[in-house]
């Protein structure tokens, strides 16, 4: 079977591999599986520069077609873009007329030209990842919604499934809910009862920057303290807004109550989830709200705001905490479910929910979308 695959992420090419952002390689790695040969098309990397955070395809066949990336955001991109989209549509048809299966990543630039591209390959089977948030009622860029038109519409796309995160109703009949997953059955733990009585351990786990509010995760945790609700903040990640995050710790004098790790390896993240009572992520806007569901995996009870298809996640409260991204009302929300909840309850039916889905189920769920099973 020859595999395209039509995505933004960019690429690096170094000693015969092609490299790109290691979360997207690693999954379509398991896609690669049940492939003889990747057709990847996507924009390469500036100056070939390989990311610490970046991996490469296991695969023996990739062959790479390469594509400018766009936006229309000034005047001059949106000339640029007249000469771009042409190039990059004609060289997504002739991917799409090579390949057996097409797989798109969406929502992007490239990949709305794709979603266009497809439309003239109505007997070719087809897939689309869909990893940006697919709630009908939320706020989203025009090129996203257009996008989920396409994607929806099942008289223009046909043979496709479209994955989405989570459960929505009056959907059509080609959306279906499809869970990334980050541990294998083997990491599975046994629920082992925590104690909330002592310092609640909190762990934020992401990028650090506005979307994700770090900032508000420090004044929460700041906040509790006030409180008398002893707390400390794990926080793993990097991004632009690091050293404003150093200079309000160092200027509250916050040093025992938050941590700034920086980027941190799988383990060390997963050994300190296993330790703590909580995992905290109040962002504006996700796809799939990976590091809340890696906490629940492990009995953390998740913290977060209710964007994209956390409420489903949490089954409205039932299995974490939903707050409002105001620090009083996130506070108040927390202390009156540390008072009148049943933690443990809370916490195991958090993992219970997270460990139904595993690597080694997506690598199945993926298998079975090739194979037309799914």
């Amino acid at each position: 079977m020859k595999l395209a695959i039509i995505t933004i992420v960019r690429h690096s090419y170094h000693n015969d591999k092609y490299y790109g952002y290691a979360p997207y390689v690693r999954e379509m790695n398991l896609w690669g599986k049940y492939a003889d040969e990747l057709l990847v098309l996507g924009p390469r990397q500036t100056n070939n520069a390989i990311d610490a955070i970046d991996t490469f395809y296991q695969h023996d066949a990739v062959r790479f077609f390469g594509v400018p990336n766009f936006n229309i955001l000034t005047l001059w991109q949106a000339l640029k873009a007249v000469f771009v989209v042409p190039f990059i549509f004609i060289r997504c048809c002739y991917v799409m007329s090579k390949a057996d299966h097409i797989h798109l990543r969406c929502p992007g630039n490239i990949s709305l030209i794709a979603c266009f591209a497809q439309l003239l390959f109505p007997f070719k089977s087809k897939s689309t990842k869909y990893a940006g948030n697919w709630d009908p009622n939320s706020k989203q860029p025009w090129s996203y919604r257009l996008q989920q038109a396409i994607l929806r519409n099942t008289f223009l796309t046909r043979h496709m499934k479209v994955l989405v995160y989570g459960e929505w109703p009056n959907e059509t009949r080609n959306i279906y809910p499809f869970i990334s997953a980050t541990y294998t059955e083997a990491e599975k733990m046994p629920f082992v009862k925590r104690d909330y009585t002592n310092t609640l351990e909190f762990v934020f786990a992401g990028a650090l920057v506005v979307g994700k509010r770090p900032l508000l995760t420090i004044k929460i945790i700041e906040a509790l303290n006030a409180k008398g609700i002893v707390s400390k903040l794990h926080m793993f990640g990097d991004g632009p807004l690091m050293s404003e995050l150093k200079a309000y710790v160092s200027e509250r004098r916050l040093e025992r109550q938050v941590v700034l790790y920086g980027n941190r390896d799988k383990e060390e993240v997963k050994k300190q989830l296993i330790q703590s009572h909580f995992n905290i992520l109040p962002s504006k806007s996700e796809g799939w709200p990976k590091a809340v569901a890696e906490g629940m995996f492990f009995g953390c009870i998740p913290v977060a705001t209710p964007v994209s298809c956390v409420s489903w996640m949490l089954r409205e409260g039932a299995r974490g905490i939903l707050i409002e991204p105001d620090l009083e009302q996130a506070v108040s929300k927390i202390m009156n479910t540390l008072t009148h909840s049943n933690l443990d309850a809370m916490a195991k039916a958090a993992m219970d929910w997270s460990q139904q889905y595993t690597f080694d189920r997506l690598e199945a769920d993926i298998k079975a979308v090739l194979e037309e099973s799914f």
